[in-house]
């Protein structure tokens, strides 16, 4: 499939989907989200695919939506914007693989909407974050106030929100918006390095765990232990448990091969 705002790649297990709009920060439009649910759809399927990284530039992961193209909108636009893009945010949380978003320069409305859709996060020294809709007169639509008060909690992501300003990286890393910090010209190497580390880890105890977190979120502490309880109990019918404690018991690397 050709792509008109998505560069896609695939290589030993590892899928990259980079947003490929520079002349707009790569601002994100409907055209946009379809690419990026397309490529998602494809690395569920791919069997061949282990880790997907999500990123942009280095001026801009995704500055935001596409202004030009809203300004004029009515609420019938509105809703299938953000029907849109919450269907395609909810399959890229819901990918049973991990997911890195990889992140430079502007990381801003629904660029930090669909970052938080990720399992982890790395930010670039230059990167800034933010959720700026309050000064366009509207908020965010694609799941900012749900998702950023549940990752940093209610009161800073109400400030954020309510004033949106934009953070630097550093004070992003301390709010746990992203789990680490890097410089520029290191990032896409991290970012690599990172997702080596979670290809050689077991594919269905990583799906096992980011199901039992994610779906944690939307329940009781109780519920959300007992269903941990017996995710814990099914990956011992694997022959990826037999083998990660034999090989510890061994004291070898282990061999894991996905059953």
């Amino acid at each position: 499939m050709d792509y008109q705002y998505i560069l896609f790649t695939k290589e030993e297990g590892l899928a990259r989907l980079q947003i490929n709009r520079p002349q707009k920060l790569n601002a994100l439009n409907m055209d946009v989200y379809r690419e990026i649910e397309a490529v998602v759809a494809i690395c569920e399927a791919a069997p061949d695919v282990k880790v997907l990284l999500i990123t942009g530039d280095n001026k801009a992961f995704a500055a935001g939506a596409d202004i030009d193209l809203m300004a004029d909108g009515d609420i019938v636009m509105a809703q299938e914007l953000t029907d849109l893009s919450r269907r395609v945010q909810e399959r890229l949380a819901d990918i049973p693989k991990p997911t890195i978003a990889v992140l430079a320069g502007y990381c801003l409305g629904g660029g930090l909407e669909l970052a938080l859709c990720c399992d982890l996060r790395i930010g670039a020294e230059n990167a800034v974050f933010g959720l700026p809709e309050i000064n366009l007169g509207i908020i965010p639509g694609g799941g900012g106030t749900q998702r950023l008060a549940r990752l940093i909690g209610v009161a800073r992501a109400t400030e954020m929100i309510f004033l949106g300003e934009m953070v630097k990286a550093e004070e992003a890393l301390h709010l746990g918006i992203v789990n680490r910090v890097v410089p520029l010209e290191r990032l896409e190497e991290e970012a690599r390095e990172l997702a080596r580390k979670l290809m050689a880890k077991p594919p269905i105890a990583l799906r096992s765990a980011k199901t039992a977190i994610r779906n944690g979120l939307s329940m009781g502490l109780k519920e959300g232990i007992r269903a941990e309880q017996d995710a814990f109990a099914l990956l011992f019918g694997t022959k990826d448990q037999k083998e990660g404690m034999a090989a510890f018991i061994e004291k070898r690397k282990p061999k894991f091969i996905g059953r």
